[in-house]
Formats: C-alpha cells, structure tokens, sequence
C-alpha cells in the first residue's frame, strides 16, 4: 500500500490564466467547511454562555472523556510540570523562546506625533490589548511550540493579562499535557484552564466563574475552534479562522529530492487535512520526489496519517511551464509556509507576494520555523495569506490617534469642515465648529 504513494498530478503548462493570474479553483485545497460547523458550535457556545464551568465540566466529559472538578490548573500543577520537564526538551523551548523574543522584540511599534500644521498635531498610540486568551491544541499531537508562538509576542506587546486554554486530556488526570503546562510555567503564565474547542472560545468570549472575559483570542484550532471564532467575533477579537495546516514548494532541477519529499512529510505529519503541495516546471524532479516519498513515508512513525493527507484532494504536484508560472501559482495558491528551492532562491522568493512565511534556500526548512528560527508559526491557512498574515506583535497592539489643536489652529481650516459637513448634509458637523467662534463665511 505504502509503496504505491504518489502525490497527484495537476498540469498547468500551457494553461492560459485570466487577468495575468491563476484560477485559485484549478489548485488543491482540503475541505474545510466552517460555516457549516456553525451550527453545531452555536448551542456549545450558548450553552458556556448561560451555565459557565459546569457546560464546560460537562464538555470535557463528553468530548474529552474525562471528569473535572474545575477548570482552572492549580499553580502545583505547572510548577510540577515544569519541574519534571525533560531537560533536553527545557533547553530546547529556552532556545525557542530566546530567538522568538529576538525577533518579535523588534516588531513593537513606537508611538509617532506629526505635526500637521502649526499648533495642529497627530499622534498614533500602539496600546496594547488589555486582556488576551490563548488557544492550544491538543488532538494528534502536543503543541507546547505554540504556546511560545502565542505567549512571546502578546508578552512582548505588553498585554498585562494572559490566560492560556487547552483541552483536557484524561491520560494525566484532566488536565492538559504537562509539556503544555511546562511550557506555559516556563514563560511566567500562571492562568491555564483545562478546557477545549468551541467550549474555549466561548468561556474566552463571555467568561465564567473561574475565567475573566478576554478582548482578543489567537492561536490554531481545529474546525470547531475556527467556527467559534467565526460565531464571536465582534464580540471578541481573533486573530484568524486557522485551518489546516500547509505547505507548498516552489522548486527546480537544483533541488534535493530527499529535502523535498522530507519537507511535505513534516506537514503531512500533522493532520490527516494537511496539505502538501509542489510546484515546479520539472516532471523529471515530480517523479524522484514521489520516489523519496515511497521511501520515507516506510519510515515513518505516522504512516497512516501521512499517507491520508499526502493521497487526499489537497496534495498534489503542480506542473508549471517555468519558474515565473510558478511563481504566479504559488502567489494564487497563498501558502501559509512557503519553501523556494530553486537556483538565485533569494532572488524568487522576493518576488512572492502571498505567503505567511517563506522560506528560502535548501537550509531553510518549515521545520525550522515551527520551532527555532524565531519567526512565527501562528499563520493564515486556506488561501487567507493574500490578505492576512501571521501573529506577530502587532496583532496584540491597537493604533489610537490622538487629536491635539489650538485655537488658532482649528480656526485656520473651520471653513473647510462646514463646507464638507454641509456637502454631505450634516450641519451640526459645521455647527459644532462655529459654535467655538464668532464666525462667518470668509471672503472668497
């Protein structure tokens, strides 16, 4: 079974695009249909609205299989977590969280006055949010990375109050993995709640006995995670309806196959909906990837899952007649991880318009992003990377203008406020100028 994997073949050479693009509809896409999940999540949502800690108790029982008495992770529970932490596995979420602060560090913004007339002034505030709640999935696999990928960049903009949210797990008694809990004690966050999918959101959203609201919510999810997010926001704010996981190579001839086979595994890895996609004007480099695939997906300790995802709808070889066609595909495709193994890759990725992360060259993998490069994994899914990007600091900050003038300074443009308040018929707009003056229309 095994031996006959071979990604799917989607030959656009020759294919005449539209507009000078690619029709989006021609690419691989996984099914992920979250409003149709709506429905299902609206009564979970509703239901941690009205009860509070004891939906959410009776969630973890029938969604998570195990019984709580409480929601919250006592302080014991992180402070032993992060105790019999393995020491490898310590040193390595250090060195994570290290280069993460590097990197995100930079991206605080500093707040900026212009001055637009004499006496007349803008200033842009970055304030950060006050409150943040931070999602962390379980499932398949442990994410302890995205609580580093969450937690520095909201730390970093100064948001005062963290609170971190992961599902139960009834191998350790309820509470979430203790990698999870480690992590979180590592990084000085101290609120954790046992609770998962849609129920999260929502305690997140309207709180609970236990658990303050929150303004913002982040992190990656599953569909259910995702269609909450969708049902609340407004309500509260989110960072992206993250689906699942992607990763798309623009690569030719110069390529290892090796590289390129092990790299659409490592995304394959995560999910039975993950994506693994190769675009390149090679058919010679297809075939020797599919071959290292045979190879290495025998090797592997998820097969079965790797094979799902590398055989499903949204996995494929893209045949491209060039590397400019593959650039306009890949720009189409807006991968949330990018890999450009081509030759001058430096020189073609920054031609890349759509993406979440690009990265570039043969020592360059995802892999390295999902951990230690310092760069952010928290990225947009499902074609979003043409108008989104990924967490970085900025999503835990909001702009305020301030609005300073003087006298003199408001008197100087008051005529051209009551021309454009009455050119839209709204004269209180002028009045509530001329109300500060004794003043009439000057003289043309």
């Amino acid at each position: 079974m095994l031996q006959a994997i071979s990604l799917a073949r989607i030959d656009l050479r020759g294919a005449t695009s539209t507009g000078g693009g690619v029709d989006r509809d021609l690419l691989p896409r996984a099914e992920f249909d979250v409003e149709a999940a709506l429905d299902k999540v609206r009564p979970i949502c509703e239901d941690v609205h009205h009860r509070g800690t004891a939906a959410l108790i009776d969630y973890a029982e029938r969604f998570d299989g195990v019984r709580l008495e409480r929601i919250r992770v006592p302080a014991e529970a992180l402070a032993t977590a992060l105790a019999e932490l393995d020491p490898a596995v310590r040193a390595a979420l250090e060195e994570s969280v290290r280069r993460a602060r590097i990197v995100h560090r930079e991206q605080r913004r500093t707040d900026n006055t212009v001055t637009v007339v004499p006496g007349g002034t803008v200033t842009e505030r970055w304030v950060p949010v006050e409150r943040v709640g931070l999602y962390v999935p379980g499932g398949k696999a442990v994410y302890p990375s995205s609580v580093v990928m969450n937690v520095v960049p909201a730390q970093e903009a100064g948001v005062a109050s963290l609170a971190v949210s992961s599902p139960p797990q009834a191998e350790f008694g309820g509470l979430p993995h203790p990698t999870i809990l480690a992590a979180c004690a590592l990084l000085g966050v101290d609120e954790v709640y046992a609770a998962g999918g849609a129920q999260a959101v929502a305690m997140f959203a309207y709180g609970t006995e236990e658990c303050r609201p929150v303004d913002l919510v982040t992190g990656p999810g599953n569909i259910w995670v995702a269609a909450a997010k969708r049902l609340l926001k407004g309500r509260i704010g989110i960072d992206a309806e993250a689906g699942p996981t992607e990763i798309a190579v623009l690569a030719d001839d110069s390529a290892d196959p090796a590289h390129l086979a092990a790299d659409l595994i490592s995304q394959a890895e995560h999910d039975t909906l993950a994506a693994a996609v190769l675009v390149t004007p090679s058919p010679a480099l297809a075939d020797a990837v599919d071959a290292e695939l045979r190879t290495q997906v025998a090797a592997t300790k998820h097969q079965e899952r790797i094979t799902e995802a590398l055989s499903g709808r949204q996995s494929a070889v893209v045949l491209v007649d060039d590397l400019d066609h593959g650039l306009a595909v890949v720009d189409a495709y807006a991968a949330e991880h990018l890999e450009v193994q081509t030759e001058q890759a430096a020189d073609v990725a920054a031609r890349v318009r759509n993406a979440g992360a690009v990265f570039v060259g043969p020592w360059s993998p995802v892999s390295l992003g999902d951990y230690c490069a310092g760069s952010n994994h928290v990225l947009p899914t499902g074609g979003c990377a043409c108008h989104s990007s990924g967490l970085s600091v900025q999503s835990f900050l909001r702009g305020i203008h301030v609005v300073e003038y003087s006298r003199d300074a408001l008197a100087e443009v008051t005529h051209h406020v009551v021309t454009l308040a009455e050119a839209e018929d709204l004269p209180a707009h002028g009045a509530a100028m001329k109300a500060r003056f004794d003043w009439k229309v000057p003289d043309a």
